[in-house]
């Protein structure tokens, strides 16, 4: 189950502290965000196409942070994320092999909706497997390996292990969007509004 298509707004919290609020857009083919520092201003810009599976096929980002500014483009094929990282005068190419189920995070909230409906869709309630995830501050793509695992019977809570030695707790509703993310640190990201996608 991938989440319904509409308006994501999201804040982000530490300590009861807004941090950051992140809006997210999501069409049947689309994806587009952006996640801006409370304090600071700083921007964060992902847009996706997305294919009928709700895998990224073709991913732009940008990173803002004062005048300065970084630029990437990536585009998924035969097993590999390929694409251009742009700051200041440089450009450079990279590239990172997809896992066996082609999944990609844009450091977006929404991103991990997916990863976590296409699980649900696969029937699994513990899953461990290579990502292809983009650091929003340089915009260059890893392939890492991220651990999700459901921890209620209605699939609706789940823990989610970025690295070794850390775990997340995200909460979803029963229409697979994610409505809590919370760590160890005492940072909270909760779904603030959502407006559904106006049908045609």
């Amino acid at each position: 189950m991938i989440p319904p298509p509409g308006h994501y707004r999201y804040e982000l919290r530490h300590q009861n502290r807004l941090i950051a609020v992140e809006t997210d857009r999501l069409t049947g083919d689309q994806l587009s965000g952006e996640r801006i520092q409370a304090d600071s201003g700083d921007r964060h810009d992902v847009e996706a196409e997305l294919d009928g599976d709700g895998l990224v096929m073709r991913i732009r980002l940008s990173y803002r942070r004062g005048p300065f500014s970084r630029g990437a483009i990536y585009q998924s094929g035969d097993g590999v994320f390929r694409g251009t990282v742009t700051a200041m005068a440089g450009r450079n190419a990279v590239q990172s092999k997809l896992g066996r189920f082609r999944e990609v995070d844009g450091d977006l909230l929404i991103f991990k909706a997916f990863i976590i409906g296409h699980i649900r869709a696969r029937g699994q309630n513990r899953w461990t497997g290579r990502v292809a995830a983009i650091d929003p501050a340089t915009l260059v793509v890893a392939s890492i390996k991220h651990t999700y695992h459901q921890r209620d019977p209605n699939g609706l809570l789940w823990s989610f292990e970025p690295r070794l030695g850390e775990r997340e707790q995200i909460e979803l509703d029963q229409q697979g969007r994610i409505v809590r993310r919370t760590n160890a640190r005492g940072d909270e990201t909760v779904l603030a509004s959502f407006e559904p996608a106006l049908r045609a």
